[in-house]
């Protein structure tokens, strides 16, 4: 019993799992599908700021301050989605490590 008990603990403390590339097929495939979304949300985004910027100076222009304002707040989100999707791979790199780091 005492062996088991030494085992269990062992494996609470390093079970021996980390990320490995290679281990399942497809991984290059996956990898190009995310890159492929990547891109088409920073199109969008692209896109969603335009539109944002455009509705902000028409509803500076016209004193429509309501429309000034949404044009603001989607500029806003499009700058930060832009700024997320950018980051994405380096923050999640960064917290892969750093939780690596944890034992």
């Amino acid at each position: 019993m005492s062996l088991l008990a030494d085992h269990v603990v062992q494996l609470a403390y390093d079970p021996g799992i980390s990320p490995k590339g290679g281990g399942l097929p497809g991984l290059s495939v996956l990898k190009n599908v995310v890159n492929s979304i990547n891109l088409f949300g920073i199109i969008a985004v692209v896109g969603a700021l335009s539109v944002s910027l455009a509705v902000w100076a028409w509803g500076h222009h016209t004193g429509g301050h309501q429309a000034e304002a949404n044009g603001k707040k989607g500029a806003t989100v499009a700058a930060g989605a832009a700024i997320g999707l950018g980051a994405a791979n380096g923050l999640v790199a960064f917290f892969s490590n750093l939780g690596s780091q944890v034992h």
